[in-house]
């Protein structure tokens, strides 16, 4: 997976784990695309600083997803109902249509 998109997966599961400061940085880093330079700017702390405490970010929210796999979780399942959307578009019964129709709502749920 590619890094910005686990970043942002994990922040979307765990994101409201980490202190008001950490969630600023990170978000400044990960969503809003800032340098180290410019966040170090902006809140007054150490370019080393910034990339110390997104590094430990990563840390943290990885962690979390060690421990409760909620991301592997809803990943599984994503997948399981694609895999159902697929033979029931295939088979072609009108049972099977609906069955394609309520996997088509689950995956927006997710």
């Amino acid at each position: 997976m590619e890094k910005i998109v686990k970043q942002g997966l994990l922040y979307d599961f765990y994101g409201e784990l980490l202190t008001e400061h950490q969630k600023a940085v990170y978000e400044a880093n990960v969503f809003n695309d800032m340098s180290l330079s410019e966040i170090a700017e902006e809140y007054g702390i150490s370019r080393q600083g910034v990339h110390d405490l997104i590094k430990r970010c990563d840390g943290i929210l990885q962690g979390y997803e060690d421990k409760l796999h909620l991301m592997e979780r809803f990943t599984l399942t994503g997948n399981k109902v694609k895999e159902i959307k697929k033979l029931a578009e295939n088979a072609g019964e009108d049972a099977l249509k609906n069955i394609s129709e309520i996997a088509d709502e689950l995956l927006e749920e997710l």
